[in-house]
């Protein structure tokens, strides 16, 4: 069964943290709070939490959208072609943000994404979902998890998430109450922003 960890967004336990990363580097799952909903994630090195993700999301590994998780714009030119100054200056005036940007794909993709053309970048404006990215020394690759219910698309209730995922995961963080609304999507592929999906975020930043 999952552990459930509460932390503080404020000042995350670093004992704590260091625990959830242990588990993520031997290829443990985490539930964990963003800025917007709460994310399903694994250390983006490690091949066998990945393809576990994609098993539960009921997609290939190689056809999975999935977010990269940053603790900030350093990890970038890992896994993103060099970009112009526009771009670059739209990314440090959105994150940390409720925002996904698609941009195109480098060459030093881990293994599981080396066919990917384009990857999805999150900064969340969340102190703990980034805090546990430095802390890990990676990024999480991370996909949001839906509710069943028509209704309410996202659950935002930690213990009600744990209810649903403790035989699935082995971490439920819970950081409060998450948001009922996902990032908004931007691909900058082309040069020019394309809005995907809207989202929590606002479309003023461009």
């Amino acid at each position: 069964m999952a552990e459930f960890i509460k932390l503080y967004n404020d000042n995350p336990n670093q004992r704590e943290l260091d625990k959830i990363v242990k588990i993520l580097k031997n290829g443990g799952l985490i539930i964990y709070p963003t800025d917007t909903v709460y994310g399903l994630g694994c250390d983006i090195t490690n091949t066998k939490a990945l393809e576990k993700i994609a098993k539960i999301k009921g997609i290939k590994l190689d056809k999975a959208k999935f977010s990269f998780v940053c603790n900030d714009l350093s990890h970038l030119s890992d896994y993103v072609k060099q970009i112009d100054s526009t771009t670059f200056k739209l990314l440090k005036r959105a994150l940390p943000g409720p925002y996904t940007f698609i941009l195109p794909g480098s060459n030093n993709l881990p293994k599981a994404f080396k066919k990917r053309k384009t990857v999805g970048i999150r900064i969340p404006d969340n102190n703990i979902a980034r805090t546990l990215v430095s802390s890990l020394g990676n990024p999480i690759v991370s996909s949001s998890i839906r509710d069943d219910d028509d209704v309410l698309e996202y659950t935002t209730d930690p213990e009600l998430i744990f209810e649903k995922w403790k035989s699935i995961v082995d971490v439920v963080i819970d950081g409060g109450y998450g948001d009922n609304y996902a990032s908004t999507i931007i691909d900058l592929t082309d040069g020019f922003p394309e809005v995907i999906r809207e989202g929590k975020g606002s479309l003023d930043i461009l």
